[in-house]
């Protein structure tokens, strides 16, 4: 039976159908997120078993790019500071896990050595965020943009690190139950691309779960408070520069840990790794994906990973060189993102929702 206020009027939400298990299963958050954190873990799982050693190294790139984006699009989408050194993060996650894992055996289990590269980052992103609570616009720009630059350069003058050669990443031996349980679920071998993967992806899923229920409650709405009008944001009693350094600091800790799935995937950490143009691409990520998305950052991070390798086959089934058609890939990108930002200034997700609300509006 339709259910009445108490002023014996029918309530709208039941009676359009809102209500009852829709209504429910739309104000649960974290039932829902973690419903389809399963879900997009389950579609992994198929996708990797049912293709080769190449796509599984892809997906493990995707899965880095995806942490790192999700974090920068918390720190600029969400709370509107902009960074363009968050490489210089990931160099902090990637050198740690490659110091962490060197010996044999390492002295830590795999878990343990992506929380600590995950912590070291959080505190150098505290020490920098607590400096950068006080720049504004393009000065913090600036600033994190003078760090993506120093780091890498930094790295060259301690011989512990390697030097422009840079670290090798000794993996750990995959743990036998991990063997046991993947061929059991499975049916196949477990090898150590796929391994990878699937740790990248388990990161990923975690992290997102997180961010996207750090993003629907308090926190969240306090992000957007100081992003969208200070002043206001500040005589509703809220602390900028605390809301700021947390956001720079969640940030940095998802640049760690994508740092760290970074060494392991590539099996070695070089500071021509983390130049600025690791930076730059991030942010053309989440730019493309739309700001303050996460599935926006996803989609950002799927086309860094899978479009350059489509362009440069395309171009060698055209009949141009290797050279010529790997150089093709990054015009075509710049041409995909000056198309967005022209055709959908929103970014992709922000732009599929605007239609999709303009249609129901409609209907």
């Amino acid at each position: 039976m339709p259910t009445t206020t108490e002023a014996g009027e029918k309530d709208p939400a039941a009676a359009d159908g809102r209500g009852g298990p829709r209504r429910r299963w739309r104000s649960s958050v974290l039932p829902r997120h973690l419903s389809l954190a399963v879900l997009g873990l389950l579609a992994v799982t198929v996708v990797m078993e049912t293709t080769g050693s190449f796509a599984n190294s892809q997906l493990a790139s995707m899965a880095y790019l995806g942490i790192a984006a999700g974090g920068l699009t918390v720190l600029t989408g969400l709370n509107g500071q902009l960074s363009l050194g968050h490489g210089a993060f990931m160099a902090v996650g990637a050198y740690t896990t490659a110091l962490f894992l060197d010996g044999e055996p390492p002295a830590l289990p795999l878990p343990v050595v992506l929380a600590a590269a995950t912590l070291v980052t959080l505190l150098v992103g505290a020490v920098v965020g607590v400096a950068a609570a006080r720049l504004h616009g393009p000065y913090i720009a600036g600033a994190t943009l003078a760090l993506a630059v120093a780091v890498p350069g930094v790295v060259l003058h301690f011989e512990r690190l390697g030097g422009e050669q840079g670290l090798g990443v000794r993996m750990p031996e995959t743990p036998v139950w991990v063997l046991d349980a993947a061929y059991f679920v499975t049916g196949s071998e477990l090898d150590p691309t796929k391994y990878v993967a699937y740790i990248g992806w388990a990161a990923l899923v975690v992290t997102y779960v997180l961010l996207a229920n750090l993003m629907r409650g308090r926190v969240g709405r306090t992000w957007r408070a100081v992003r969208d009008d200070e002043v206001a944001a500040e005589i509703a009693g809220i602390h900028l520069g605390r809301a700021r350094v947390l956001a720079f600091v969640v940030s940095t800790a998802c640049a760690g840990l994508a740092g760290a799935v970074m060494a392991m995937a590539v099996r070695i950490t070089a500071p021509s790794g983390f130049s600025l143009t690791l930076s730059l691409t991030l942010l053309s990520a989440v730019v493309l994906g739309g700001l303050g998305s996460l599935t926006g950052a996803l989609i950002g991070s799927a086309l860094l990973t899978f479009l350059p390798h489509l362009v440069t086959g395309l171009g060698t089934d055209a009949g141009l060189t290797d050279v010529r058609a790997a150089e093709l890939a990054p015009a075509v990108y710049g041409l995909t993102m000056i198309l967005v930002i022209l055709v959908a200034p929103a970014g992709i997700t922000g732009t599929l929702r605007n239609l999709w609300r303009r249609r129901r509006g409609v209907a």
